[in-house]
């Protein structure tokens, strides 16, 4: 009976040792570690914001699509909010309101330059203006999504409840880019690309 109650107290169960196990690697500053990730990244998204909406009156100059220039132009108005919003963040968390160049953003910005360089302004450069677009809104709605995350974690509430409106209206906004897309740019690219052939075949 002792050996069967001394066995009973040595095998624990194996998610009070794994916890152990894992408490005793908890790193004292982890939650510090984590709003300075937070922070830095809300500078790269300031910028990138900032950046994308300097880009957008050339895309809209080069769309051919009155839908897309309209959802475009809408894009600068929407971005000036979603701006003052990371503003309002920056000053619930008290930190300055920095931008800090963003990579991803420039790169996907110089893609939209290079597409709308390679392409003649018509239904084709209106699908790559589309393609390049939803590039940077899967971009925003990763990083939104994220940052949302993180404020959660980091118990900033009022901060989470911003960066939720944003990745809302960025979720919106790619799956309009979808449906302009499908319901008569890409259609008429295609038609597009069979007229040039046809006149290339005869």
């Amino acid at each position: 009976m002792k050996k069967a109650a001394l066995k009973k107290e040595i095998i624990k169960p194996l998610h009070i040792l794994f916890r152990k196990h894992a408490e005793t690697y908890v790193k004292p500053n982890a939650a510090q570690g984590l709003r300075d990730l937070f922070v830095d990244e809300l500078k790269y998204l300031y910028w990138a914001e900032s950046a994308y909406s300097r880009a957008i009156p050339s895309m809209i100059a080069n769309a051919s699509s009155d839908n897309l220039a309209d959802s475009l132009t809408s894009y600068l108005h929407t971005g000036k909010l979603q701006l003052a919003r990371l503003k309002k963040i920056f000053a619930y968390i008290n930190e300055p309101a920095e931008a800090v160049r963003c990579e991803a953003m420039t790169g996907l910005i110089k893609e939209t330059e290079q597409i709308m360089i390679e392409t003649e302004k018509g239904m084709v450069r209106d699908a790559g203006i589309i393609f390049a677009s939803q590039k940077v809104k899967h971009y925003q709605i990763a990083a939104y999504g994220t940052l949302c995350s993180f404020a959660k974690t980091l118990e900033e509430h009022k901060s989470a409840a911003l960066l939720q409106k944003t990745l809302f209206e960025e979720k919106s906004a790619d799956k309009l880019l979808s449906e302009i897309a499908e319901t008569s740019i890409n259609i008429n690219a295609t038609a597009v690309n069979d007229n040039v052939y046809d006149m290339y075949e005869a």
